[in-house]
C-alpha cells in the first residue's frame, strides 16, 4: 500500500484489497476497458474480501464515458414476494441475521451483466473472473481486519443454517490473521457463471440450486423472486459547485444525500483547510442533508419527493444552507444506518472512468452461506421497518433504503475523478471531507485520504451517535467543535470505522492518478 498518490498513464484501478486492484489492472492490460477491469475487481472482492462483499448482495455503478456521457445502473434486489408483514408476526424488527434476514434478491449479478452490456468490451467472462476463481481455489490470506470481524461476530454468524462454519470456519475456530482461506464451492460458482452466462443466476440451473438452498434454509426468495429480478439504469443525481459537476446514485440510495452535503458546503465560507469552518460546515451540512434523507429517500415507487429538483434549484440550496449556523451545532442526533461495503473503480486509456460499489450490508451478510453455491447471502431487507406504511416500510418487491453510493465529478479543467468509501452511515461524510480537501483546499489526493477523519452517529460496528474524530487534529480543534456544542468522541488513530476510501482522478491530458485508504488492505493498480 502507497502513503503517496500513484500516478499512470495507461489504466488504473483501485480497491480496498490490493488483490482486486491487481486483477483488474491484468484486464486492462489484456485489453480489456475499465467496465471490464471493474467487473474483475469486483469478483475478486467478494472472494478475498467477504466479509464486506460478495456475489450475493447489490451492487451500484456510475460510468463516465469517454465522450462525456455519463449513467448508472442499480444491481439492487426487492423484498421476496412472500416477505409480507405476516412471515414476521410477533417481531418487533426484521431479524439483522438469519434467514428472515435474507429476504431480498440479490442484484449484484445483474448489475455486472448490465455494465458489460453496456461497455462494448472483447474479454470472455472467463478471463474477467479468472483471478476471483483461482483465488478462491488457491486461498488467500486473511487480513487483520477480517480476522477481526470474524472473532467479533462468530457467534452469531455461525449458529445460522448453512454453510457459514464449514466455509469461513473450517478448523472449528475462526480464521485468525494469515491463514489461508479456501472456497472451492465458491469457485466453482464463479465457474458456472462464466458457462452459464450471468443471466444463469437468476433463470438458469444456477438461479435453481440458489432457490433450493434458500428455501432449504428458510429464506423468502424464491426462484419467482430471482427471475423477475433485472438491473435497472436510472440516470444518477447531478448538482452543480462553482469550479464541478458531481453525480451520484439515485433513490433507493442515499446518494442525493452526498450531493447535497457537498452543495450545502459550496456556499459556505471556510478557507482553512481541516480547520474549525471546514469541520463545522460539513457536519452540519450532513444535518440538513439527512434530515432530509430520513424522510424521502428510499425505492421511488413509495416516494414522489423531487430529488434531482432540490440539487439543481440554487435558491432551494441558498436557503438550506442559511439554516446552518456558522458558530453552532444542530443537536443531534438522527436515527443512523448501517453498512459493510466495497467501493472500487478504475480508468483506462480511452477516456472511462468507472465508480462502483457492491455489498452484502451487514458483515458476513445475513450470515446464510448457500451450501450449494457458496453464496453468502446479503441481509439488506433488515433495514426495513415492520409498518403498515411510510419510510422504508416493507412491501413485497420494494427496494430497500441504500446506503451505498458511487461517487463521481467532472471538474470545468476536464478532470473526472471516480471516489467512494464503505462505511454506512458514514460514507457521505468521508466523501465529503476527501472530495473537499481535493478539490476546494488542493491537497494531495492520498493525502486527502490519509488525514484524520470524523464520523456525525453510527457506522460499522458502532452504536453510540456522537461526532466521532481522528487523532492528528490540531488540538485545538477538538475543543473549539466541543464549545459549539458538538458531542465530540476522540476515538484514537486511524480506524475502519472511518471507512475505507479511494479516489481515482484521470486529468484531460490523459494522466491517472490514484489513492487508497490506509484503514483498508487496498491498492492502487496502474501502468
Amino acid at each position: 500500500m502507497s502513503l503517496t498518490t500513484v500516478t499512470g498513464s495507461k489504466g488504473m484501478v483501485t480497491a480496498p484489497h490490493y488483490l482486486a486492484a491487481e486483477a483488474g489492472l491484468a484486464v486492462l492490460q489484456d485489453g480489456g476497458n475499465a467496465v471490464e477491469a471493474t467487473v474483475a475487481a469486483a469478483a475478486c472482492l467478494a472472494v478475498v474480501y467477504p466479509h464486506m462483499t460478495g456475489i450475493g448482495g447489490d451492487g451500484f455503478w456510475v460510468i463516465h464515458e469517454a465522450d462525456g456521457a455519463v449513467h448508472g445502473i442499480h444491481g439492487c434486489g426487492g423484498a421476496a414476494a412472500s416477505a409480507t408483514l405476516e412471515l414476521y408476526d410477533g417481531l418487533e424488527a426484521v431479524p439483522f441475521r438469519g434467514p428472515l434476514a435474507a429476504n431480498t434478491v440479490a442484484g449484484t449479478i445483474s448489475g455486472w451483466q448490465a455494465a458489460l452490456e453496456s461497455a462494448g468490451g472483447s474479454l470472455p467472462l472467463s478471463r474477467l473472473l479468472r483471478d476471483a476463481i483461482a483465488h478462491a481455489e488457491a486461498g488467500v490470506a486473511v487480513t487483520g481486519g477480517h480476522a477481526a470481524i470474524a472473532a467479533a461476530k462468530g457467534p452469531e454468524l455461525r449458529v445460522q443454517p448453512g454453510a457459514y462454519a464449514q466455509t469461513f470456519e473450517p478448523e472449528g475456530r475462526p480464521l485468525h490473521e494469515g491463514d489461508v482461506l479456501r472456497q472451492p464451492v465458491l469457485a466453482q460458482t464463479l465457474r458456472r457463471l462464466c458457462e452459464e452466462g450471468l443471466g444463469s443466476f437468476y433463470t438458469g440451473a444456477l438461479a435453481a440450486d440458489i432457490a433450493a438452498d434458500l428455501a432449504l434454509l428458510g429464506s423468502p426468495v424464491s426462484g419467482d423472486d430471482l427471475a423477475a429480478h433485472s438491473a435497472t439504469r436510472p440516470g444518477p443525481l447531478t448538482t452543480r459547485l462553482r469550479d464541478c459537476q458531481l453525480w451520484n446514485s439515485a433513490p433507493p440510495t442515499q446518494g442525493f444525500a452526498s450531493l447535497l452535503i457537498l452543495a450545502l458546503f459550496d456556499r459556505l465560507a471556510a478557507e482553512e483547510h481541516d480547520g474549525f469552518d471546514h469541520l463545522h460546515g460539513l457536519v452540519e451540512a450532513t444535518k440538513q442533508a439527512f434530515l432530509i434523507r430520513d424522510i424521502h429517500v428510499g425505492d421511488p415507487a413509495y416516494h414522489d419527493f423531487d430529488w434531482q429538483g432540490l440539487l439543481s434549484d440554487p435558491a432551494a440550496l441558498d436557503e438550506l444552507a442559511a439554516r446552518i449556523d456558522p458558530a453552532k451545532a444542530l443537536p443531534w442526533p438522527q436515527p443512523p444506518q448501517w453498512g459493510d461495503t466495497c467501493w472500487f473503480g478504475a480508468a483506462d486509456n480511452e477516456g472511462r472512468v468507472v465508480s462502483a460499489i457492491q455489498s452484502t450490508y451487514f458483515e458476513f451478510g445475513s450470515g446464510l452461506v448457500l451450501p450449494k453455491t457458496g453464496i453468502t447471502w446479503q441481509n439488506r431487507g433488515s433495514s426495513f421497518r415492520l409498518a403498515e406504511s411510510g419510510w422504508n416500510a416493507l412491501k413485497p418487491g420494494r427496494k430497500p433504503f441504500h446506503t451505498l453510493n458511487p461517487a463521481l465529478a467532472r471538474f470545468d479543467d476536464g478532470r473526472v475523478m471516480a471516489y467512494g468509501t464503505m462505511g454506512g452511515e458514514g460514507q457521505p461524510q468521508t466523501q465529503a471531507a476527501l472530495f473537499s480537501r481535493y478539490a476546494r483546499f488542493g491537497a494531495d489526493l492520498q493525502a486527502a485520504i490519509n488525514a484524520p477523519r470524523w464520523l456525525l452517529g453510527r457506522t460499522w460496528g458502532e452504536q453510540s451517535t456522537t461526532l466521532k474524530l481522528e487523532d492528528g487534529f490540531d488540538p485545538a480543534l477538538y475543543q473549539a467543535l466541543a464549545a459549539a456544542g458538538h458531542d465530540v468522541e476522540r476515538v484514537g488513530p486511524l480506524t475502519a470505522t472511518m471507512g475505507h476510501a479511494g479516489a481515482i482522478v484521470r486529468h484531460a491530458d490523459g494522466r491517472l492518478e490514484g489513492a487508497t485508504d490506509p484503514r483498508s488492505d487496498g491498492g492502487v493498480a496502474t501502468w
